[in-house]
């Protein structure tokens, strides 16, 4: 809803939520974020009286028209298209994973509008159903210690591929998950900005030893073994190695601490996400660094300090909790974590 709110102080606000369930939301983005409209929808039948009577609030208000339907997602983005109709938000909020809908979707939202989406398909972005990730996702997903994340990259992925392959651009402004649901929120360009396919790689881990290499898709080349032949590493992508979050929209989406509509956790996950960018695309458990130096996890706080010390960017991971995010070579990592854990 921050963003929401965010988006309607820069202009009017135009709201599409394609899969409504109850409506709550849709409900919150008029009342709370002040939407200029509201679409509510949903293509389950039984579920439009309870959509009617919770969204009836906004039936009071004239300042907000409102819209409720119970059409599937693809004829009420079709019908959009053809009416040329587009919106500031559009939020789909899918059960399991949304790829055949993206063109569509994508086609609804207006030129530096947002695309809010949801996934609950948690098994092949996260490695633990490879067909299914080609087939869903056109993409390797490999067994990796930032899973969440992985997951994110590659629903990232599609989303700028398809917007791409429609001569637009992206920009991811925040991406999270609390490991059932991936949640991100993209920003629809005009056109593509100069290098932006370069955020579209390839992220490789070995089993054996826990580096991480990244490679863009466009200066592809073979993976530097750090094990031998004998292990090779296990490629994920293509997907996004790109920020995953925009500090300028993280910042301005920001609320006084004291304000009520924020609760606790909400606001720990904003400050998480305002304090990592996202960058490198490689980030280890402290747990997986302790195990391979035989020992606890190191502190984290500590960690960070050393490296950055060292001359290293290193951040706490905002997507999963314990995590180190850092551009230093894994034997770095270790021997620094080593020696400020003994």
């Amino acid at each position: 809803m921050l963003l929401a709110r965010h988006l309607a102080s820069r202009g009017p606000l135009r709201v599409l939520d394609l899969m409504a369930g109850c409506g709550i939301r849709a409900l919150r983005y008029g009342q709370e974020a002040a939407a200029a409209s509201v679409w509510a929808n949903d293509a389950d039948p039984d579920r439009l009286p309870l959509l009617q009577a919770n969204l009836a609030p906004l039936r009071l208000r004239p300042v907000v028209p409102l819209r409720v339907t119970c059409l599937t997602a693809q004829k009420l983005l079709a019908d959009c298209l053809i009416r040329e109709e587009r919106f500031e938000l559009v939020d789909l909020d899918a059960f399991g994973c949304p790829t055949a809908l993206l063109p569509l979707a994508l086609e609804a939202v207006g030129f530096g509008g947002v695309l809010y989406l949801a996934s609950t398909d948690g098994r092949s972005p996260t490695g633990h159903d490879r067909p299914a990730a080609i087939r869903l996702l056109g993409a390797a997903a490999r067994a990796h210690p930032a899973s969440w994340e992985l997951a994110l990259r590659l629903q990232l992925g599609v989303i700028a591929r398809t917007a791409w392959a429609m001569g637009r651009g992206v920009e991811p402004l925040f991406s999270f998950s609390e490991g059932r649901t991936f949640r991100t929120a993209v920003r629809l360009r005009r056109r593509l900005e100069p290098g932006e396919e370069n955020q579209l790689g390839m992220v490789a881990y070995c089993h054996r030893c826990g580096d991480q290499q990244v490679q863009p898709l466009v200066n592809l080349r073979s993976w530097a073994g750090c094990c031998g032949p004998d292990r090779p590493l296990a490629v994920s992508g293509p997907l996004w190695i790109g920020p995953l979050q925009h500090g300028p929209t993280l910042v301005a989406m920001a609320v006084p601490a004291e304000d009520p509509s924020l609760c606790r956790a909400a606001a720990r996950l904003h400050a998480a996400l305002a304090a990592d960018g996202g960058l490198p695309a490689r980030s280890w458990p402290t747990a997986e660094i302790g195990r391979r130096l035989g020992r606890g996890p190191p502190g984290m706080a500590a960690l960070v300090e050393a490296l950055r010390a060292a001359g290293w960017s290193a951040a706490v991971s905002g997507v999963m909790p314990g995590q180190l995010r850092t551009e230093a070579p894994w034997a770095v990592v270790l021997e620094v974590a080593g020696a400020h854990n003994g």
